[in-house]
């Protein structure tokens, strides 16, 4: 996953691997070099020679992620499930119980990460091949009712070669009974994340495995409901180089992201942290000290900077050289973790989603962003987002509601993507649902014109109870020269049309459609950058602590107000 900030904030150390340190060779399961083992178990499992990431037995990753000495197992009864009465099953399972030292192929229990009790769920390829029999599904489910009983969150990492052939139909229901716990465990508001292992696949991938409020994958891990072998069996096609690897489903908006080993216990502890209501103290940024460092931070020019005309601030707010949200933030949050994708089509580099922390505080962060180089703008499509976009930004605000965690967004597009693609997967039915859902939520929502506003794709994202703009942004209709074209069929004309459509800061603030104008300090660039999210941190603490104590419905009402008066 990407972050900034998690590195200094939460530093503790990794767990020990217990393992031998016997100098002997093993083949790397990914490059088939022959490496020390020793070697590999110092790196957590890592192919010194080419990255490749080995499978780990269940007492291995318990110690890779949970305190010392924490792990408590539960429901290890040992009885055997054989319900089709198959000839031999009972036998394998019992050769498997006695090669790996496991009553099953999953561990589940509980321990303390940094501190923070968690409930964990291992699931480990020696024990056939991990796959999904009743005695699997019970114990999960059962570890998830008992999660719900103690309000405790859910780690799964997840391995699996799919159902277990042997249990027929029996092993098929484990699938929607698994999901239903999953769901249990949501409707109680309590944190289910899953981390997907090399292999993930068949009955797991299509239930408990892929509905984690945060997915993430190892680096490498093959993810995919069918497996390779059976799609080439069944239809016969060649399958594209990646296919069914973490990295195409991060690109194709399935997971939240990719976190390496070395990462893991740090990102749980994170999640753990981040997925905990939390009542803000922000006083610490309202003193003398915060405005005297944006006061040093002001560059003279901001006094002699002359007013901008609403044409000029259409100019400037185009520039690539302008700052965009991803550029406050890093002087706004000490910590950010971006989330990835719209679990069903793609993830749209244009929005950028996640969660950070202000103060003590956990938010839900949405931004949309233009690139800074022009190898990035054709990506990011200059700014403009797909309807993927606004369903990822959808899913993280949905996370948001269910957590309790204040919604920030920073508005900066021309517009939604106008292409045939976006409309054959439903752009007006996305920004649809954004703004009946931003219309409900339950949690405060404060929305930042940092730089373009245009049209309902920049509102999509912008249904807040405030809504703030820099004093050099724009907000409109739409665009200056879609304005002159429709109205007076000149194009031309779009310098007049600017001046008349009254998009500017102070505009809007006349007309109440806006409630704050940030100031740029003399124009928003390179050199005022931090002096502008500096101020905005302290603007959006006094915001934050202003809804401390009022209820999910005085929130949601007040946003109704706002816009029933318009």
């Amino acid at each position: 996953m990407n972050f900034f900030g998690i590195q200094k904030k939460f530093r503790p150390g990794d767990g020990k691997v217990e393992a031998g340190t016997e100098n002997i060779r093993i083949p790397c399961p990914k490059c088939g070099e022959s490496v020390e083992r020793d070697r590999v178990v110092k790196r957590k499992y890592i192919c010194y020679k080419c990255g490749g990431y080995f499978r780990v037995k269940a007492p291995n990753r318990i110690a890779m992620v949970a305190d010392k000495g924490t792990f408590e197992p539960w429901f290890e009864e040992g009885r055997i499930s054989n319900p089709l009465q198959f000839a031999g099953y009972e036998e394998k399972v019992s050769e498997a119980r006695q090669r790996t030292g496991l009553d099953e192929a999953i561990t589940v229990g509980k321990c303390r990460v940094f501190g923070q009790d968690a409930v964990l769920g291992i699931c480990d390829a020696r024990f056939m091949m991990a796959s999904m029999g009743h005695v699997v599904g019970e114990k999960l489910t059962l570890a998830l009712e008992r999660a719900v009983e103690e309000k405790l969150p859910v780690f799964v990492f997840c391995c699996s070669g799919g159902a277990r052939m042997q249990e027929g139909i029996v092993s098929l229901m484990q699938m929607a009974k698994t999901s239903a716990a999953v769901a249990k465990l949501k409707e109680a508001g309590l944190l289910y994340c899953t981390i997907l292992t090399d292999p993930t696949t068949g009955g797991v991938t299509a239930s408990f495995a892929m509905l984690g409020d945060v997915i993430m994958a190892e680096p490498g891990a093959l993810i995919g409901f069918a497996g390779p072998r059976v799609i080439r069996q069944t239809i016969g096609q060649e399958l594209p180089k990646g296919f069914q690897t973490a990295e195409f489903l991060l690109e194709h908006g399935l997971i939240d992201g990719i976190v390496e080993r070395k990462n893991l216990k740090k990102t749980i502890y994170f999640m753990i942290k981040s997925h905990k209501s939390v009542e803000g103290n922000y006083s610490d940024f309202e003193d003398a000290d915060c405005e005297y460092r944006i006061s040093e931070l002001v560059s003279e020019r901001m006094h002699y900077a002359k007013p901008k005309s609403a044409w000029e601030k259409v100019r400037s707010v185009r520039q690539a050289s302008r700052p965009q949200g991803l550029d406050y933030m890093e002087y706004i949050f000490d910590v950010f973790i971006e989330a990835h994708g719209d679990r069903t089509f793609r993830d749209d580099p244009s929005i950028v989603g996640g969660v950070g922390f202000i103060g003590n505080q956990p938010v839900t962060v949405i931004s949309e962003d233009r690139g800074k180089k022009p190898e990035d703008y054709k990506r990011k499509n200059y700014g403009m987002p797909m309807p993927e976009g606004y369903r990822k930004s959808l899913r993280l605000m949905k996370q948001a509601e269910k957590f309790h965690r204040p919604v920030i967004c920073f508005v900066n597009t021309p517009g939604a993507y106008p292409g045939v693609e976006a409309e054959e997967r439903g752009m007006g039915e996305s920004i649809a649902a954004n703004l009946m859902f931003m219309s409900g939520l339950k949690v405060p929502v404060l929305c930042i014109l940092v730089g373009e506003g245009g049209s309902g794709g920049a509102l999509a994202t912008a249904v807040g109870n405030e809504v703030w703009m820099l004093e050099n942004a724009t907000y409109s209709i739409l665009s200056p020269e879609g304005f002159a074209s429709i109205l007076w069929k000149d194009a031309n004309r779009a310098q007049e049309a600017s001046e008349m459509m009254k998009i500017t800061a102070a505009d809007l603030l006349e007309l109440g459609v806006i409630e704050k104008i940030i100031p740029e300090y003399g124009g928003a660039d390179e050199m005022n950058k931090e002096a502008i999210g500096r101020y905005l941190k302290r603007e959006i603490c006094a915001f934050l602590e202003q809804y401390k104590g009022k209820s999910g419905e005085e929130i949601c009402k007040a946003r109704y107000d706002r816009f029933r008066g318009f």
